[in-house]
């Protein structure tokens, strides 16, 4: 299950560039959150370990980025955080993984929750970035201004967007004509991810994402999800609350090891 999810997971969140290197995935976005610039060792390494962590340093220094290892119980090998933590690399960023099963849910989004939604994307027929993507301007523009996104951040933030290739919804919810929460949902084989949820500061604590959450859930079960899954850091409690009141379950945990 770890396997499965964490290949989604890539899939849903994608990196600009991607290194593929004896059994890990090297992940590279210009530094925009560490899902995107981070090792994610999901497959045995046949060579040398110990070499294969010097040329991943090496790679990301190239790129003026820290190495950063996303770590969980399936990495292999099963001693990587050992080795790790022994070069000196902190750990990080403690996240929880979790599922829900939609077969016997149903989700009714109020009437201020609209869902811009669009099919899976096809190849691009040219180099760089797929076009019209589809990404609802008023939601970049929301999301951008509830994360205090501007200049570069912002921009590197709308290439990943850009690259997502699975079906995917972009859900916000508007108070007196102005998006005060919004969330991201991405489809594929029958797992909904959720992502970027996020509600305005001065508008917490009113079930804003609970709504946002419930027209995520209801687009993806409509189009066959039987699961939902997300991914929520284990210091942030309001988060957990919410998710499990909707019914989410921790499957498995995650954390990274940042190299100083």
């Amino acid at each position: 299950m770890i396997r499965t999810i964490e290949e989604l997971s890539l899939n849903a969140w994608p990196a600009v560039q991607t290194l593929l290197s004896d059994g890990w995935v090297l992940r590279f976005a210009g530094g925009y959150t560490r899902r995107a610039n981070s090792v994610i060792p999901l497959y045995p390494v046949q060579g040398d370990v110990n070499e294969q962590i010097a040329a991943a340093e090496t790679l990301y220094r190239a790129q003026g980025l820290p190495a950063i290892f996303k770590m969980t119980a399936a990495c292999t090998p099963s001693d990587l955080d050992d080795r790790l933590a022994a070069r000196g690399y902190a750990f990080d960023a403690h996240t929880s993984v979790q599922l829900l099963d939609l077969a016997s849910r149903d989700f009714t989004p109020p009437d201020n929750v609209t869902l811009g939604a669009r099919a899976a994307l096809r190849a691009p027929d040219t180099l760089g970035a797929p076009e019209g993507v589809g990404v609802p301007e008023d939601w970049q523009a929301a999301f951008n201004r509830l994360h205090h996104l501007q200049g570069k951040t912002a921009r590197k933030h709308a290439r990943i967007l850009a690259q997502i290739i699975p079906q995917t919804c972009y859900a916000a919810l508007t108070v007196e004509n102005q998006i005060a929460a919004c969330g991201l949902g991405v489809l594929q084989d029958g797992y909904l991810g959720l992502f970027d949820i996020i509600t305005a500061e001065n508008q917490r604590r009113r079930g804003y994402g609970r709504h946002v959450m419930h027209g995520l859930l209801a687009w993806g079960k409509q189009r066959g999800a039987h699961s939902a899954y997300l991914q929520v850091m284990l210091n942030n409690p309001p988060a957990l609350a919410l998710y499990a009141g909707l019914g989410f379950r921790e499957i498995y945990r995650y954390w990274y090891r940042v190299k100083p």
